[in-house]
């Protein structure tokens, strides 16, 4: 057995003549080994000059644990059981007609907004980030992303609902294809493979695609179909779909606050980029983000249903722009606004031995410990 430990000789080889000596390279010409390791602290979030395969040592040591966070909170569709939202779905009166087409307005956004995350994440966002921590996180984000393109899949499935109806809402439904055609553009900039950053033009370009993607795509315009839902399943109702959505929740919830952190520390480290004028063009940008999500709720549910109407959802929204106003360093927007549904943060917060619907064990993770900030 060879043991590393001890010394050995190797055989001797058979004497040959010795070459003739090479001039020496200058010495100042052979970089030091060590010259060439990462060193944390050069390493930039956008624009960075250091090894991108090389992901220790850590600097931005919060999207690695995010990351952990997301692989520890792994889950999958088809362990829910949705036998109970078939029956009810078949039943032509365990829901009204303004619940059905409220469930079937969600799915039709749904269905194809995890892709449009997903696009912009694999085809966009990850190729200009220059953190390898960060890149992490944003490959778990992607496959999450297809976990819950393949959860709004399974539940069209399950209910047997028009697969053409539903997936092709995002272009005959206004409400829908508005809130895309708003998110399009900014997709369209960090695809294009001519698109580059490293100027104070194209890292604004990036930097306010961040912020339409985690502030108003992540962060506003999935709330009304999470609220909607998430109702139902308060009252017993499509319980297998409201507890998917309550997964995904706490996905988007931890994607939301991975996207604020590294536009923060953009900011932090490019300084120049937010400027007043910039400032007032993403206030312009949440502004509209709330407008477009509160015609979609207006269109998902003309009348009151579950005891909300259009009124607390004008609120929620104008709740959740403050939210997101502060959280990147910007002043309220709607000041005096208070939040119509305060139990949407139970939802968040899984941490209890049963969810709410109690179907299964809600505190479903691979290992460790989920930790909210």
């Amino acid at each position: 057995m060879l043991n590393f430990e001890e010394d050995f000789t190797p055989a001797v080889a058979p004497r040959m003549a010795a070459p003739a000596p090479m001039p020496a390279a200058p010495v100042a010409d052979i970089p030091a080994p060590q010259a060439r390791r990462v060193q944390a602290a050069d390493k930039r979030v956008i624009n960075g000059a250091t090894d991108v395969n090389q992901l220790v040592p850590f600097k931005y040591k919060w999207a690695w644990e995010k990351y952990l966070a997301g692989c520890a909170n792994h889950w999958m569709p088809q362990e829910v059981n949705m036998s109970r939202d078939i029956a009810q779905w078949k039943d032509p009166t365990a829901l009204s007609e303004d619940e059905r087409r409220l469930v079937k307005r969600n799915l039709g956004f749904f269905v194809t907004a995890d892709s449009l995350a997903a696009n912009n994440i694999v085809l966009g966002t990850y190729r200009h980030i220059t953190a390898p921590e960060c890149r992490q996180y944003l490959l778990r984000q992607a496959f999450e992303e297809a976990i819950h393109t393949h959860a709004y899949q399974y539940i069209v499935e399950s209910l047997g609902l028009d697969e053409g109806e539903i997936f092709n809402a995002y272009h005959e439904v206004a409400s829908i294809r508005d809130k895309d055609d708003f998110l399009i553009p900014f997709i369209d900039t960090l695809t294009n493979p001519e698109f580059k950053t490293g100027t104070p033009d194209a890292d604004q370009k990036l930097l306010k695609s961040l912020i339409v993607f985690a502030c108003i795509m992540e962060g506003i315009f999935f709330y009304v179909g999470f609220v909607q839902i998430l109702a139902l399943g308060r009252q017993n109702k499509m319980t297998g779909a409201a507890e998917q959505y309550q997964y995904i929740l706490r996905d988007e919830s931890m994607h939301c606050n991975f996207g604020i952190d590294l536009i923060n520390t953009i900011k932090m480290e490019n300084p120049h980029l937010w400027t007043n004028e910039f400032k007032a063009e993403i206030r312009t940008l949440i502004q509209k983000g709330v407008e477009l999500e509160y015609r979609y709720a207006e269109d998902t549910m003309p009348r009151g249903v579950l005891g909300l109407n259009s009124a607390q959802f004008k609120e929620y929204l104008r709740f959740i722009a403050n939210r997101r106003c502060q959280q990147i360093g910007l002043d309220e927007m709607f000041p005096g606004v208070t939040n119509p549904f305060p139990w949407m943060a139970e939802m968040i917060d899984l941490k209890k031995e049963k969810n709410f619907f109690e179907t299964r064990v809600t505190e479903y993770q691979t290992g460790g410990a989920l930790s909210w900030d």
